[in-house]
């Protein structure tokens, strides 16, 4: 199996191939949240990488870019991102955001709701583990 480097063009590419094709297992998500993302300290390019959340339709929906007037902002650093998205370290997310390591500004109940509304059903354990499998 290929693996790709977190963050990199090809793993969002394969990231985004990995939940398309299990789109219709993951169920409404009950959480509504638009959320800006700002990762830095990329090992590679142009040093960070914006990102989105968007739940508003229902669905979970992560795209490069932003959203104007999103609820909420984070600015996160690689190492951490890649610990919370992709190895689901719950414990690193508490602890960068009590070092500063997350910053966020906007609505933080918001934030707090998305998480609490992911529980993991069949699919969602299945697509992390995809994506675990394929990310360095």
């Amino acid at each position: 199996m290929e693996k790709y480097q977190f963050l990199s063009p090809e793993w969002i590419d394969k990231v985004k191939e990995i939940r398309e094709s299990h789109r219709d297992g993951e169920g409404p998500l009950k959480a509504t949240i638009r959320m800006n993302q700002l990762v830095t300290d990329l090992p590679f390019g142009s040093n960070e990488l914006r990102t989105f959340v968007d739940t508003s339709s229902g669905i979970l929906e992560i795209e490069l870019g932003e959203l104007e007037n999103p609820d909420v902002s984070v600015v996160i650093d690689y190492d951490t991102a890649k610990a919370i998205f992709v190895d689901l370290d719950s414990q690193a997310a508490i602890q960068a955001f009590m070092a500063g390591k997350i910053k966020v500004t906007g609505d933080l109940t918001k934030l707090m709701a998305l998480q609490g509304s992911m529980a993991p059903n069949d699919t969602g354990i299945k697509i992390a583990q995809m994506i675990k499998e394929i990310t360095v």
